[in-house]
């Protein structure tokens, strides 16, 4: 058994499109291609054959990384989200002094995106604001040096 991976609803139903691409459309015409780069001869001087079966190495390592995700999922559901204490799921209004309000969304490392404000239960910032409430002042170790943010509020 793997490590067990949080993810959205949303994330999840992503990761089982993209697995079923890979195991149908992407194989089949990945096996295509093999075939084709057969059929020209000599496969220790084929650059075709060679790059496919490079391919498919990296294809068959996604297809089972996504299925072992998959398999140690745990969905987090907005509605067992508390809205008194920080966990993974919710949505968190932060403001660090000199700064801008900030919100972030606590979510797996899986569907992580700090760009777009997913941050992973994992990061510095998010496991050092679990289990917090609003109003409280948080110090967060980062890599930049610490810092210190104050919880607007949890939804």
């Amino acid at each position: 058994m793997g490590e067990v991976s949080y993810l959205t609803a949303e994330g999840a139903r992503r990761l089982k499109e993209e697995l079923e691409h890979l195991k149908n459309d992407a194989r089949e015409d990945l096996a295509r291609r093999l075939r084709i780069a057969i059929e020209q001869g000599d496969l220790s001087e084929n650059a075709d054959y060679i790059a496919a079966k490079e391919e498919q190495g990296f294809l068959e390592g996604r297809i089972l990384e996504l299925e072992d995700t998959l398999r140690d999922t745990r969905i987090i559901d907005d509605m067992q989200v508390s809205k008194n204490q920080v966990g993974i799921g919710s949505h968190i209004t932060v403001k660090e002094e000199g700064f801008p309000e900030e919100t972030y969304f606590l979510v797996g490392t899986k569907e992580a995106d700090p760009i777009n404000g997913r941050i992973s239960h994992e990061s510095p910032i998010g496991k050092t604001l679990i289990g917090h409430k609003k109003g409280d002042v948080v110090n967060i170790d980062t890599p930049n040096g610490e810092i210190q943010m104050t919880i607007l509020s949890i939804n």
